[in-house]
């Protein structure tokens, strides 16, 4: 089934997406009150403010400026070193009122995004990787889609303003998902052979990824995709095929780590347990 709105997959559509998703928090940054700015987000540690400095400082490091130099206390929600990598950003902002760091964001963004329209890359184009190895600019922009959207919605959900689930920047974020579900559902989920699972994401972006689970000739189980076109005849073997059910936003707070499956709104059709268990694997984002 066709994902609707589709996700952009040039490079202008990208950098719209990334672009429009960006704009939206300094919209919702200049309409808070300053007390909105203390606000906690479900992003452990954070508050609206620091998912404003987390962006601004993102940005500004990927666009090559030096990064703040201190240290970063032991704060309980910094559990690895790439959460202490991250949270420079937002400690060196810290002191800062929030309704600076809005202006800061508003007057650094559209000096990256006309940096982004003027590269010569392609979606396609090598370039170095910030936080390791070499990657694409496309991966790039998907990754920089993926963190903006979700730290847009962390902001949403603490101020109780739903919106933008319709956006480009959702659909990227659900193709990203879908094109993870193989490798979750096999690897991580632990989904043994002769099932089949299928996320059917109901909208506002509405689409579906399944994954038959396989054996290679490893000995190890894989994830093969349904609905690919690629898929094996009908009949060819005998499989329990569970779905799982929910919205954009549900699927947004889970596959971003935001709320255990036991706290989204979900529908099973088929194995209860073997929904749960790739809801509970279903995270892709760290941060």
């Amino acid at each position: 089934m066709p994902m609707h709105p589709a996700a952009p997959d040039d490079r202008n559509g990208l950098i719209d997406a990334f672009d429009n998703t960006v704009l939206s928090i300094i919209d919702l940054g200049y309409s808070c009150r300053e007390e909105d700015f203390d606000l906690e987000t479900e992003c452990p540690g954070w508050t609206v403010k620091d998912q404003i400095a987390h962006i601004v400082g993102a940005e500004k490091s990927f666009s090559g400026l030096p990064r703040p130099q201190l240290t970063v206390p032991d704060y309980p929600h910094l559990r690895s070193d790439f959460a202490r990598f991250v949270e420079v950003d937002v400690e060196a902002r810290r002191g800062v009122t929030g309704r600076d760091v809005v202006a800061e964001l508003a007057e650094f963004h559209p000096r990256r995004v006309a940096e982004l329209r003027a590269s010569d890359a392609d979606v396609d184009t090598v370039i170095g990787g910030f936080f390791g190895p070499d990657t694409t600019f496309g991966e790039h922009l998907h990754r920089r889609i993926v963190d903006a959207w979700v730290h847009e919605q962390d902001l949403r959900a603490a101020l109780d303003r739903p919106g933008n689930l319709d956006s480009a920047s959702a659909a990227v974020f659900t193709a990203d998902i879908l094109a993870a579900l193989p490798r979750i559902a096999s690897r991580v989920a632990d989904i043994g052979p002769g099932h089949a699972v299928v996320l059917d994401v109901t909208g506002p972006v509405v689409a579906r990824g399944g994954v038959r689970i396989c054996v290679g000739e490893d000995g190890k189980p894989y994830g093969e995709a349904l609905f690919s076109g690629q898929d094996r005849p009908e009949g060819d073997e005998q499989l329990d095929v569970t779905s799982v059910h929910l919205t954009t936003d549900a699927l947004t707070r889970r596959a971003a780590g935001r709320r255990p499956a036991e706290q989204i709104r979900y529908t099973v059709t088929g194995d209860e347990e073997i929904a749960r268990k790739l809801l509970d694997a279903l995270v892709v984002v760290t941060h």
